[in-house]
């Protein structure tokens, strides 16, 4: 009988499917339909600063003519009482409702919100946090070692205050993803999110206007993360690795955990087909599982990872000429 329990930031999960941070985990009712699917843990959607201050900028707005500070502090102060409040209810319902890991997330821009934010969401009752972080660096005079620095200064502030674990959802344009991983590992993280999916503009041409590209992520996609979980499982095992972007099916799924993921992430796939995927990929992993005689998770994690396979440079290879160099 094969089992597909796994371990996630030290908690227990009876798979390793983990519904990504979206609108698919935003009430408890959508919640629940991903749990009925087979589920292992759901990401909150995130808790955003961004849209803290922009409903609190629309609620000033809206009440043009007031002429007093208080009042306006007055405003501030309620919307984003109002609006935590209502997260941190979502953490309690959900908790009360679901007997699987309850992973909030925050994703702010000011060192003094996450803070806040983090202790909050822990005496609601979460069972962890997955901090969503990306800094677009568009000044030229802004040295690369500074932004990641803001970082390691969440991470550490973070791991500070926080007695449940903390992941970091990270992008794939660092210079050095295994040292920045390394350093947030040693500043208190004990998992990393690879990798965050962001907002991506796009051109209307006709319109002459910005718009958004697709927020969906194809099969393609996977290749962004799958080299990397692969070396970072590798050359920093104490880290666990949730992969993301890109896993639409069972094959997917099989491969992040050969790579070294101790779990995968599901957001788009989900959005495009119903809940429903999560149990064909549960079935095809099961299927798979059986058929090369692997009875669990901890099996066959890793099998293909960096140091594992015959030829780790396989891995770090860049250019295409190397392998087809022979070819006419």
């Amino acid at each position: 009988m094969t089992s597909l329990n796994t371990t996630y930031l030290g908690l227990k999960l009876k798979n390793p499917i983990i519904v990504s941070s979206s609108g698919l985990t935003n009430t408890v009712e959508k919640i629940q339909k991903q749990v009925d699917a087979g589920a292992g843990a759901i990401v909150l959607k995130s808790l955003f600063e961004e849209q803290i201050n922009h409903d609190i900028n629309r609620e000033i707005k809206a009440g043009e003519g007031f002429d007093y500070p208080e009042a306006m502090d007055y405003i501030a102060g309620y919307t984003q009482n109002n609006s935590v409040g209502e997260y941190l209810q979502l953490i309690t319902d959900a908790k009360n409702k679901f007997d699987i890991p309850i992973i909030a997330s925050i994703n702010c821009f000011s060192s003094n919100q996450w803070i806040s934010f983090a202790k909050q969401i822990e005496e609601a009752g979460a069972d962890a946090i997955e901090l969503n972080i990306h800094v677009v660096n568009s000044d030229k005079n802004v040295e690369a070692s500074v932004i990641e620095g803001l970082y390691y200064s969440v991470a550490e502030n973070i791991n500070k205050v926080l007695n449940i674990p903390f992941s970091m959802k990270i992008g794939d344009n660092f210079a050095n993803i295994v040292g920045v991983v390394n350093k947030l590992y040693a500043l208190g993280a004990k998992g990393v999110v690879l990798f965050n999916r962001f907002y991506q503009p796009d051109i209307d041409i006709n319109a002459l206007k910005l718009t958004s590209a697709s927020v969906f992520s194809t099969p393609d996609d996977i290749r962004r993360s799958l080299r990397w979980v692969a070396i970072v499982s590798d050359k920093i095992e104490q880290i666990d690795i949730s992969a993301s972007t890109g896993n639409h099916d069972g094959e997917a799924v099989i491969k992040q955990l050969l790579a070294g993921a101790s779990t995968v992430q599901v957001c788009s796939a989900i959005y495009q087909k119903g809940a429903g995927v999560i149990s064909d990929m549960l079935n095809e992993l099961s299927y798979w599982m059986e058929e090369k005689k692997f009875e669990s998770i901890d099996s066959f994690q890793g099998l293909m990872s960096y140091r594992k396979i015959k030829d780790p440079a396989m891995y770090e290879r860049a250019q295409f000429m190397r392998y087809f160099s022979n070819l006419e």
